[in-house]
């Protein structure tokens, strides 16, 4: 018997309320996550200010601070030289001017190396308005094992940047700067080349020391595994190995070791985390395989 027409009407209000009802949402998530962007972006603003009111600071003792031999990575070069009585290490010059070519040159790189700062600054609550959006989306379990997300994220990127500065940029500075193919020919570099430089290298380092939180997250989809982490090893060494050749252009072996040593530790620290995954992995799969109830990896809506 065929329905009649008030049923019919009936379904498709139903329909179209439940249609309602999805856009409805839809435009609550980007109401939130505009929200989250707008907080962001709040305090990158003021870690900003506060990095430009802080001239001084952020560019003589920590922009410039690789471009002076009393540097604290160029003394330790010079201990660690003498306790292994070799002099080639010891930094003692830095043989480059810097120079502007712009008029608006130093207030546009005033603007640029303070939002720099600020969002080194700003990157734990930036992580932490991206967790607080994306936790309601996590299972349960899920939840419980990326709780530290924000924390060793921040750690691990305040570890790399750190890194890079004290290690990436004065060693790359220091044989940059003193490297020259002719007595008549001096090294004058501009000061948006020079802040650059600092920037990227250091910036690139934090970036590059996320390795084992990219690689928890692509093990946690099953792209990445521990056994093809392990069977790559040899290659992933090399590959270090060449890229602490090229952040460190003097021939000097233990120089280069220093930069490629954390490399390989974070390397094999994510297999470490890879393995992990994959174990919690096949423990929530063999639950579901014995039966075990679905709802111990829901997570109720918020």
């Amino acid at each position: 018997m065929e329905e009649s027409f008030s049923k019919k009407l009936i379904k498709k209000i139903r329909r179209k309320d439940q249609t309602l009802e999805d856009e409805m949402s839809f435009f609550d998530h980007l109401e939130v996550l505009r929200w989250h962007f707008i907080r962001s972006l709040g305090v990158l603003f003021v870690f900003t200010i506060v990095a430009f009111v802080n001239r001084q600071i952020v560019f003589d003792r920590i922009l410039f601070g690789p471009k002076n031999p009393d540097f604290w990575t160029y003394r330790q070069m010079c201990k660690l030289g003498e306790w292994l009585h070799i002099k080639g290490i010891c930094i003692e010059k830095i043989t480059f001017t810097l120079m502007n070519t712009k008029m608006v040159g130093q207030f546009t790189l005033h603007i640029t190396s303070s939002l720099v700062v600020g969002f080194i600054l700003a990157f734990p609550y930036i992580l932490w308005e991206i967790w607080r959006f994306i936790k309601p989306a996590l299972y349960a379990n899920e939840r419980k094992y990326s709780t530290g997300f924000v924390f060793f994220s921040s750690l691990l990127f305040g570890m790399g940047v750190l890194f890079g500065y004290f290690i990436f940029v004065p060693l790359s500075i220091s044989f940059l700067s003193n490297y020259i193919v002719s007595d008549i020919v001096t090294n004058q570099y501009t000061l948006s080349n020079y802040i650059s430089t600092v920037a990227t290298l250091t910036l690139a380092a934090g970036i590059v020391f996320e390795l084992p939180m990219v690689i928890y997250f692509l093990s946690k989809v099953g792209i990445v595994t521990p056994q093809l982490m392990k069977r790559n090893r040899r290659y992933a060494i090399v590959i270090i190995l060449i890229v602490a050749a090229i952040i460190t252009p003097s021939p000097d072996v233990l120089t280069q070791m220093v930069v490629a040593t954390p490399l390989l530790i974070l390397y094999e620290l994510s297999i470490f985390v890879s393995g992990y995954v994959v174990r919690k992995n096949k423990e929530k799969e063999e639950a579901e395989r014995t039966g075990e109830p679905v709802e111990k990896y829901k997570e109720l809506d918020d």
